[in-house]
């Protein structure tokens, strides 16, 4: 009997060997999109001057489109059709933005561009009393002031009223009366200045018998202000956990204590936010102001009576002037109304940012 020997393979396996697959696909390099967006712009400007388009904006259009087929083409020759789908979204949400962008910095730039050439100290320090809008100088003092007061009266009135409608509609609001007071309320968002700044008209001015000033645009937009606080004072008390309410409750704290000490702080950031928002979107209304305040060349710091003037209106009546010294008066007057806007918005950002929940450990 014949030995075996153990360590020797009974059967030999000379199969080849199955490839091990990899999970890693193919991707483009991360400067691709860079890279297909400078060859986009210089094509599209290359197609522009070949084809004699005036217009720049048909060379963006141009060089967006391209942008667009040549991330997809690459994407999916080199990282498959479904990345390529994924990298289409992508390249359009990025020309979608810059088609928002570019006017909006068009926009700033040729303001800042033709209000910077009488913008200074004395332009914000003195008014228009005894001054021709034929002649250079004049100020904006008096469409300042006049703004901070309408503005100031117009958020002292709506913001309580917007505030307290929220607490209605979140805490209290059931049945009819809050379904009503809903529908009011999206209604009032969407109607016109001038529709706001006709009923006063209507009303304080032809009914009442009461003159123009600065109060009854500051009334006006008070209209336009209030459901812009209503509904952003109902969104962020809908964000406020019930269980903070129930646990205050449970303690035996009555409802309106509770709203009081629990809710409304817990929302303040949000709120002060809103409040904020709305004071920026009336600062630069001007249809309700041209037919209320009627305008006036000298400083009046009484929004009560008499005549008074806003930066809106400043800005309407200088253009309406037509001269170049008016020109550049209203394009300063511009830039000073942004600048008022764009301060508002930080602030809010601020607020917010201070005010919202701390995260972490």
């Amino acid at each position: 009997m014949s030995d075996v020997t153990i360590d020797q393979p009974l059967v030999a396996d000379s199969a080849p060997q199955p490839r091990p697959v990899s999970l890693h696909q193919p991707r483009l390099p991360r400067w691709t999109p860079a890279a297909v967006a400078a060859g986009a712009a210089a094509a599209g400007c290359g197609i522009g001057l070949g084809a004699a388009l005036s217009s720049r904006i048909q060379w963006g259009l141009i060089a967006g489109g391209l942008f667009v087929l040549v991330m997809y083409a690459l994407a999916a020759r080199v990282e498959g059709r479904r990345q390529a789908k994924d990298r289409l979204a992508t390249s359009l949400v990025w020309v979608c933005f810059l088609l928002a962008v570019v006017p909006l910095v068009s926009l700033v730039w040729e303001t800042v561009a033709r209000g910077a050439k009488v913008l200074d100290g004395n332009f914000l320090t003195h008014s228009m009393g005894g001054v021709l809008t034929i002649q250079p100088g004049g100020g904006v003092y008096h469409a300042i002031i006049g703004t901070l007061e309408q503005v100031g009266i117009a958020t002292a009135v709506a913001a309580p009223v917007g505030l307290l409608t929220a607490i209605y509609l979140v805490e209290y609001g059931r049945g009819r009366l809050a379904k009503a007071v809903t529908f009011f309320v999206d209604v009032m968002t969407g109607i016109p200045s001038i529709v706001a700044g006709l009923f006063i008209l209507s009303f304080w001015i032809l009914m009442l018998d009461f003159g123009y000033s600065g109060f009854a645009g500051a009334m006006a937009l008070a209209i336009l202000m209030m459901p812009v606080v209503v509904r952003s004072t109902e969104e962020m008390l809908k964000l406020v956990p019930n269980e903070l309410r129930e646990a205050s409750l449970a303690l035996g704290v009555p409802k309106w204590r509770t709203i009081l000490k629990v809710v409304l702080p817990t929302a303040i950031g949000g709120i002060a936010t809103g409040v904020t928002l709305a004071i920026a979107r009336i600062a630069g209304e001007s249809a309700p102001i041209v037919l209320l305040v009627f305008g006036s060349q000298v400083i009046n710091n009484n929004p009560f009576e008499g005549a008074q003037s806003s930066l809106p209106y400043y800005i309407y009546e200088q253009w309406a002037a037509g001269n170049d010294a008016s020109y550049d008066r209203a394009w300063a007057a511009a830039l000073v109304l942004i600048a008022f806007v764009m301060i508002l918005n930080l602030v809010a950002r601020g607020i917010a940012r201070w005010k919202a929940p701390k995260t972490g450990r």
